[in-house]
């Protein structure tokens, strides 16, 4: 297998835990790209009616039709390998795969040919839900992931800590991957 010297972090979180907001500010820093195994499959849900509600209704069905479509014919799955693999030959070090299913991450970890590893975002918030009616929320703990950030904090505080983590991870991983932020 070659090595790249490139970073694949497969990020996971319940709804509202801040996974976006982190890779934003990720990528002021490094150079990255941020890909999800729900896109396609929002790509679907628009062409038929849905308009972007994050709504728990909203929610449920987005993630039953990613397991309709996970289960026929790898839709999710597909579309992240084939961004992996622009990923591969661009000059991006970094790059956050959004995966929420057990199943699905293991899939896709198994078959990235780069470093990959697995962060769960966590967050104490009493306006987040504890339960959102659907699997890809509801089990997101139960993987067992390479790192865990707590999101908890306001963000002026949390994204230099995650940031260092960013560090730490690359650190860990023997890469050579240099910080350079801008704003």
């Amino acid at each position: 297998m070659k090595r790249h010297n490139k970073l694949c972090i497969v990020i996971n979180g319940k709804g509202a835990a801040g996974k976006d907001t982190l890779c934003h500010a990720a990528e002021k820093c490094f150079k990255t790209r941020n890909i999800s195994a729900i896109t396609p499959i929002k790509e679907i849900a628009i062409n038929y009616g849905w308009k972007g509600e994050k709504d728990l209704a909203s929610r449920r069905f987005l993630a039953e039709l990613k397991r309709v479509f996970a289960d026929y014919n790898d839709l999710p799955n597909q579309y992240l390998l084939s961004e992996y693999k622009k990923f591969i030959s661009s000059e991006s070090e970094i790059l956050f795969v959004h995966i929420r299913e057990k199943d699905q991450i293991e899939k896709f970890v198994s078959q990235a040919n780069s470093q990959c590893v697995t962060l769960l975002i966590t967050r104490t918030d009493p306006t987040q839900k504890e339960q959102y009616g659907n699997a890809a929320d509801d089990c997101v703990n139960e993987y067992s992931y390479d790192y865990t950030f707590d999101n908890s904090m306001p963000l002026c505080e949390s994204v230099p800590i995650f940031l260092d983590l960013m560090q730490k991870i690359i650190k860990d991983n023997n890469l050579n991957i240099e910080m350079s932020c801008k704003e």
